[in-house]
């Protein structure tokens, strides 16, 4: 009886043991930053700073008189395509690219971002998302506008939002970046970065950008604007917790 009772503990004790190994391989594959090594859990914060070197074109004024209900004189209709100040560069986006993101696991992200249509602009002009993240898209003018993604990848639509309406849509797939037009004002348009994890900004008027919360690994940084093309810096990030890349543009570009 002690001896199969003994065999039957032993027998408890591997089984618990498999569990156990089963349990953290299954935690370790769900969350990929946890490690053996607590040192090696650390994550970091990326920020930097987009320079512009060279002579800025000057704003061109964007003409809304086809549409009666679209603002005139307005100080703000002016193209977006190049918005320089102070030698810094806005609407860079900035994301993270390389093989060491394939296999990992990220967290839902929030539930929503928003464009909106609002003085006949969509605003914001560059934005990222990530796959199958709700996007909102809200007609706050009093005139109709049309939604047309142009994507290579992606499902593309064309869908008439009325004022006041919203709709709301997702991207299956990565890719950067979706250009949005409205057909009815071919002046409006908008770039989409759609990311599978959430390493990715967008830089503000100050040329500033951060991202955060990136695991340790061998990436590529990519910074990438409609007029002035696509940069790439290596960036390797270890134990430290702060990183800073810088990108400089050029008019020449």
């Amino acid at each position: 009886m002690k001896r199969e009772m003994s065999i039957y503990l032993r027998m408890v004790f591997i089984a618990l043991c498999a569990v156990s190994m089963n349990l953290f391989a299954f935690t370790a594959s769900i969350f990929p930053y946890i490690t053996k090594n607590p040192a090696e859990n650390r994550i970091a914060t990326i920020t930097g700073t987009i320079h512009f070197v060279g002579t800025p074109p000057e704003p061109k004024h964007i003409r809304m008189e086809s549409d009666p209900n679209c603002p005139k004189d307005s100080p703000l209709n002016v193209k977006e395509d190049s918005v320089v100040t102070d030698g810094k560069l806005a609407n860079v986006f900035v994301y993270l690219d390389g093989n060491e993101l394939d296999n990992q696991f990220f967290p839902e992200p929030p539930p929503e971002v928003v464009l909106t249509y609002i003085g006949c602009r969509i605003i914001p002009r560059v934005m990222g998302i990530q796959t199958q993240q709700m996007l909102d898209l809200l007609n706050s003018d009093v005139t109709t506008h049309n939604v047309h993604p142009q994507p290579r990848h992606n499902k593309e639509w064309n869908l008439v939002i009325e004022p006041g309406a919203l709709l709301q849509k997702q991207f299956d797939k990565p890719e950067t970046m979706i250009k949005i037009r409205c057909n009815q004002h071919p002046w409006e348009e908008a770039y989409v970065g759609v990311m599978k994890h959430p390493f990715f900004a967008v830089s503000g008027l100050n040329g500033s950008y951060t991202i955060s919360n990136v695991p340790p690994g061998n990436y590529f940084l990519v910074a990438w604007h409609e007029k002035y093309g696509e940069q790439k810096a290596e960036v390797k990030i270890g134990l430290e917790s702060e990183k800073t890349i810088d990108f400089t543009f050029t008019s020449e570009q």
